[in-house]
């Protein structure tokens, strides 16, 4: 059975402050390992006034330490906006702090806008193409140390930390089938590129000393209550959120707003309906039958779920109700 995990965005709701998007980061974290939930992730983002996962390793840290058996990782580390060295010694300290529990997805995006991109200190012309090249030097330093090694991760040798490809479009795919890695596809808000990506993984992929075949999760938007029309409501937020960031005015995560996408213009719900495609909203039965469809469908080893709901309460019931469908361990 497919596994289920988490990526939390640590939202930041309207009215609120990053503190308290932290602190209800902690307590979802808490509540799906008590689920059975595999992992919980968070991701990386800059100058986004709706997300606080910004210092991820640190927001990793928070989550582990108030947890004890979920695995706990970034999904991901926009791995051009730093040195490969950095990050190997800050999953490193992770990994030393929490041994066994700790994931390190990779992203080739800057995970922000181009000014501030430039404001990390990323050079715009060659981070994302040295891209393969980081990945494989970061694996080098989670591997013991060599004979003659000049430059080492310390802490971070010798943990192995496993690394993920992230991916929203066939370039992910390719490299992760190259380097023989596990591979994550960003299907809950890029679908477009779900069914190329996954096929080139999987004929292209090479077993390596990481993996042996392939092992794909797939990110989904699951947002579950006691009725169809709450599950809609709660939706409401996520729409809100893209429709401000896809014109250029993010914001905290907004409430929930009854009727949102009848007051839009077509064009927009045109986009809604496509960047949110891979989304199941209902109560039990429908989550049931749509995850029953995608599973189907797509044959992912394991779902990364997430639900950007404004009232903490209700996300953690959704993840609830999400695992009495669906037992999470796979």
């Amino acid at each position: 059975m497919t596994a289920l995990s988490v990526l939390d965005l640590s939202p930041i709701k309207q009215g609120f402050d990053a503190a308290t998007a932290l602190h209800e980061s902690l307590e979802l974290a808490r509540h799906v390992e008590n689920l059975g939930y595999r992992r919980f992730w968070l991701a990386e983002h800059h100058n986004m006034p709706g997300i606080a996962s910004a210092a991820t390793a640190v927001a990793i840290g928070h989550v582990a330490a108030g947890t004890s058996r979920i695995r706990v990782g970034a999904g991901g580390i926009m791995l051009p906006n730093h040195a490969p060295l950095v990050i190997a010694e800050q999953f490193g300290t992770l990994a030393s702090l929490f041994p066994g529990r700790i994931d390190l997805g990779l992203g080739r995006a800057p995970g922000t806008d181009p000014r501030t991109a430039l404001a990390l200190r990323r050079s715009l012309q060659s981070g994302a193409d040295s891209f393969p090249q980081d990945v494989q030097e970061l694996l080098a330093y989670f591997a013991p140390s060599r004979p003659g090694q000049v430059v080492r991760a310390i802490p971070g040798e010798g943990t192995n930390v496993p690394v993920w490809i992230l991916g929203s479009s066939h370039y992910g795919a390719q490299l992760a089938a190259a380097l023989g890695l596990p591979y994550a596809f960003a299907s809950h808000f890029a679908p477009a590129n779900l069914e190329y990506a996954l096929q080139l993984y999987r004929q292209q992929f090479r077993p390596s000393p990481y993996l042996d075949k392939p092992y794909v999760m797939l990110g989904l938007n699951v947002f579950a209550a006691d009725t169809q029309q709450e599950a809609q409501l709660l939706f409401s937020s996520l729409e809100q959120a893209f429709i401000n960031l896809r014109t250029g005015n993010p914001q905290p995560l907004p409430p929930p707003l009854p009727g949102y996408r009848t007051q839009l213009d077509p064009r927009l719900t045109d986009m809604l309906e496509n960047v949110l495609r891979c989304a199941i909203v209902g109560d039990r039965a429908m989550i049931a039958e749509g995850l029953g469809s995608f599973i189907g469908a797509h044959q992912p080893d394991e779902l990364m779920v997430t639900a950007q709901i404004f009232d903490a309460a209700a996300r953690r019931k959704s993840y609830e109700i999400l695992a009495q469908v669906h037992p999470p361990g796979g």
